[in-house]
């Protein structure tokens, strides 16, 4: 059986990129006067001629988001179980080669952090760790959800790719979904800033979302790390990923994060810069392509850009997040992944999205069974 290896071999990364500046105001006008949209209809979408219609879209966005999701937001809160990683990442803080105290957290410290976060309302969890197999393999993570499923309506994981079967025995106990972001599809660039590790394995990670759509999970998020390389050419083939993902395993549900380069110890500037302007615009663009598709904010991004953005596309939203293992309370001032833009507290990122009319979701729908 294929997977999307075969289709993203058919592109060449250049020729897309050309096809999406080649874009002119009349095809962002006629992607903008239909009610269902393709693939080239996003890349009007996401290139420069869409620019002075960002207004036009930010509305559309906003009435299809109202339509399907009502006034409705999720809430969810990242929890760093481990900071160990065996893979060489130009951007990040838990690179191996960046010489930092190394923790994964134990039972006893991981029920403190997710008492932490049931105190403040949280039901939807997102377990996260570095890649390590050896200290985080499928047995940690099965032991982790097994721990804590009975507090949790659903429990989704960003740690490091997975086989088939190891999916499967997961989702067996408790696990609801998972995010894989290629961080870029350029094999070129994405060499480049994986030069040691499992990671560095472009193809393997690639092929993560087929692994876990054959395996049956409820919900795949996908993303890619904006700065690497062109945003636009990059958000194309993450939408390219996400169609065909949606086409072959029909069952699933989708996610989309929009994660910029942030700073981190040891620092990596973008290659590319994606400004606020730019964000707003992809945003909506995915929100044009496709009605279903969950749009995701953590808090990388400041809180003026958050409180402007909940109303025009997204769908779930983190608050009060820290990027460190125990960084809830076990440990609070341990080396952070990257640095948090938006740091305010819960109750307050819940009391601004009901000031703009939102609705807080804390329970989607239950996955906890004993």
């Amino acid at each position: 059986m294929s997977t999307f290896k075969t289709l993203l071999n058919q592109y060449n990364w250049n020729d897309t990129l050309q096809s999406i500046y080649a874009k002119t105001e009349n095809d962002v006008l006629q992607a903008l006067g239909k009610s269902t949209r393709d693939l080239e209809d996003f890349k009007a979408l996401v290139s420069p001629a869409a620019a002075p219609y960002l207004e036009d879209m930010a509305q559309l966005s906003q009435q299809i988001t109202k339509k399907r999701f009502g006034n409705t937001i999720q809430m969810y809160a990242p929890m760093y179980l481990s900071n160990e990683c065996q893979n060489i990442c130009t951007y990040c803080g838990f690179s191996m080669t960046n010489k930092i105290p190394r923790r994964t957290l134990n039972d006893a410290e991981i029920l403190k952090e997710t008492a932490f976060l049931k105190s403040k309302g949280y039901d939807h969890i997102l377990l996260v760790t570095g890649e390590a197999n050896r200290t985080v393999g499928v047995e940690y993570l099965k032991h982790a959800i097994q721990l804590i499923r009975s507090q949790f309506s659903n429990i989704t994981i960003e740690v490091q790719p997975l086989d088939q079967d190891e999916y499967e025995l997961l989702i067996e106990h408790g696990l609801y979904a998972v995010l894989v972001y290629q961080e870029t599809y350029h094999r070129d660039e994405y060499k480049k800033h994986h030069p040691k590790g499992k990671k560095s394995n472009f193809d393997y990670r690639l092929e993560t979302p087929d692994r876990l759509g054959k395996a049956g999970i409820h919900k795949i998020g996908l993303g890619s790390l904006y700065g690497l390389e062109d945003w636009r050419a990059d958000s194309f083939f993450t939408a390219l990923h996400f169609k065909y993902l949606q086409k072959t395993y029909w069952k699933t549900k989708y996610s989309m994060s929009f994660p910029r380069l942030r700073p981190f110890s040891g620092g990596l500037e973008p290659k590319v810069e994606m400004t606020d302007r730019d964000l707003v615009q992809l945003i909506c663009a995915y929100r044009l392509l496709d009605e279903d598709l969950e749009l995701s904010m953590s808090t990388r991004e400041s809180e003026l850009f958050r409180d402007h953005i909940v109303n025009l596309g997204i769908t779930s939203i983190s608050a009060e997040s820290k990027t460190n293992p125990g960084g809830y309370v076990v440990e609070k001032q341990s080396l952070e992944q990257f640095e948090i833009s938006d740091e305010r507290p819960t109750e307050v990122v819940a009391e601004m999205l009901k000031s703009k009319g939102l609705e807080v979701v804390w329970k989607d729908w239950a996955n906890n069974w004993q």
